[in-house]
C-alpha cells in the first residue's frame, strides 16, 4: 500500500513519540509499504542528524517536515499528505483520523495518551462514531479501558489492536557481556546499575540517587536526558558528593544496545506520577515504554516500579518489582541481585526469550491483520479492479 503518516513529533528530535513514529514507519516498509512519514520541523541542533544513526534505523522513511503554526498543523499537514494519493492514513493526531475518515480514506490511529485538552475528547468520539474503514491501536489494555468508559470511544473487536511498543531485535543479537560492553564503551570495571530514558519529573532520578548513596562501590549510570536536565542532576550529584553516579547524556539511539549490555541490572524507577499527563489520567497508569522492551532484548535483569501498566508485559518471571519511591524496598531488591548470579542469569534469559513477541514487524503485523480488503481508497479500489478484469473497461 502507499501511506501517508502524519505525527506532530519533530524530526528529528531525541523525544519518545517521536523515535516511536520512526520506529512505526520502518516497520511499515520492512513490511513491504511505500511509506511518506510527514512531521514538524526539527529544533536547529537535530537538523543536520542522520535519521539512521540517530533513530537506529536500517530503512528510514521518506520524511517530510513543515514548520506549519502548532494548532493548524494536523489540518496543514493532512492537506500536504493528500497530495501523495496515498491508499492510507497512518496516524497518532486524532484530528487526521477524523478528516481522512469523512473523505473515505482508511485510516489507522495510534493512541499513547487520553484526550487533552478542551476539543480532545470530541475528536477522539468523531473517530470511534464516524463510519469506514478504520482500526484504533492502543498501546495498552489500560489506556483502551479509560478511553472507553471514560471517554465513549467504544469500537467492534476488529477496529482496536492493543499493540505495546516494540524493539528492534536485531539491533541486540550477540551483545558481548557486561564486562565486555564496559571496556568498549570505556566505561569503569564495576557492577554497573543503568536506567536509559528522559530525566524529567517522575522518572525516579532521587529514588537512583539514593541508591547510588547505599551502594556506594557500584556504578550507576543514567544514559539520556536533555542537556539542561543533565546539568542540573550533575550539579545534584556534586552536591551529594557520589563519585559512582554518572549521568552520561544522550546518545544516539543506535548506541543504546550496547549501554544497556554493559549493565548488569537494569533500573525503570518510575514514581506514582510520570509528569506527563492528560486531563485527570497520569501516563504512569497508561504507559508503554520503550525501554521496557529494550530492556528485554538485552538480556539483563530488570527492577521495576510495580505499576499496574507494567504487568500488561513483565511478570516475576522477568522482573523484580518494588513499589514506587519505597527506598528501602529497592534497597533490598538490589542487594539480592547484586548477591544471586543465578536470580541475574534466570531473568535475563526469560527476559531475552519474552522479547522475541515484541518486535516492531510482528507489532506491525498484528495491526494490519485481516485489513488487506478495506485498506484502500474507493478510488483505488475501482482502479484496481479496472486493471484487473480488462473487460470490465470495454
Amino acid at each position: 500500500m502507499r501511506i501517508c503518516a502524519i505525527t506532530t513529533s519533530r524530526i528529528p528530535s531525541p523525544n519518545a513519540n517521536s523515535i516511536q513514529a520512526l520506529k512505526v514507519a520502518q516497520a511499515l516498509i520492512q513490511e513491504g509499504h511505500d511509506l511518506t512519514l510527514l512531521g514538524f520541523d526539527p529544533l536547529p541542533e537535530f537538523a543536520h542528524q542522520d535519521l539512521r544513526e540517530f533513530y537506529g534505523l536500517q530503512q528510514p522513511p521518506n520524511v517530510r517536515t513543515f514548520h506549519f503554526p502548532r494548532r493548524l498543523f494536523p489540518y496543514l499537514a493532512f492537506l500536504q499528505g493528500l497530495r501523495l494519493r496515498p491508499q492510507m492514513f497512518y496516524t497518532w493526531v486524532p484530528q487526521v483520523a477524523v478528516m481522512a475518515l469523512s473523505l473515505g480514506w482508511p485510516v489507522i490511529f495510534e493512541a499513547h495518551l487520553p484526550p487533552t485538552g478542551l476539543f480532545g475528547p470530541l475528536w477522539y468520539r468523531l473517530f470511534a462514531q464516524l463510519p469506514g474503514r478504520k482500526r484504533l491501536v492502543s498501546v495498552t489494555h489500560a489506556l483502551y479501558r479509560i478511553l472507553a468508559e471514560e471517554y465513549g470511544v467504544r469500537l467492534s473487536s476488529d477496529q482496536v489492536v492493543i499493540a505495546p511498543n516494540g524493539v528492534d531485535l536485531e539491533r541486540y543479537r550477540d551483545l558481548p557481556t557486561p564486562a565486555q560492553a564496559r571496556a568498549r564503551l570505556k566505561l569503569p570495571q564495576q557492577f554497573t546499575v543503568l536506567c536509559s530514558g528522559h530525566l524529567y519529573t517522575g522518572r525516579g532520578v532521587e529514588l537512583f540517587l539514593e541508591l547510588a548513596s547505599a551502594f556506594p562501590d557500584l556504578h550507576f549510570l543514567w544514559v539520556g536526558g536533555r542537556t539542561k536536565e543533565v546539568k542540573y542532576w550533575e550539579a545534584r550529584r556534586q552536591e551529594l558528593r557520589l563519585p559512582n553516579v554518572t549521568f552520561y547524556g544522550f546518545v544516539p539511539n543506535h548506541l543504546l544496545p550496547m549501554f544497556q549490555a554493559a549493565a548488569d541490572v537494569l533500573l525503570m524507577p518510575y514514581e506514582q506520577s510520570i509528569g506527563i499527563s492528560s486531563g485527570k489520567i497520569d501516563s504512569a497508569a497508561v504507559a508503554s515504554p520503550m525501554k521496557m522492551f529494550e530492556y528485554l532484548a538485552s538480556g539483563r535483569p530488570i527492577l521495576t516500579s510495580d505499576l499496574p501498566v507494567i504487568h500488561e508485559v513483565l511478570d516475576e518471571k522477568t522482573a523484580i518489582f518494588c513499589p514506587p519511591a519505597a527506598a528501602e524496598a529497592w534497597k533490598m531488591a538490589l542487594q539480592r541481585l547484586r548477591e544471586d548470579d543465578r536470580l541475574r542469569l534466570q531473568l535475563g534469559r526469560e527476559a531475552s526469550r519474552r522479547a522475541q513477541a515484541y518486535t516492531w514487524g510482528e507489532r506491525t503485523r498484528r495491526i494490519l491483520q485481516g485489513s488487506e480488503t478495506w485498506f484502500r481508497h474507493p478510488a483505488t479500489r475501482k482502479q484496481n479492479t479496472a486493471e484487473r478484469d480488462p473487460q470490465r473497461t470495454r
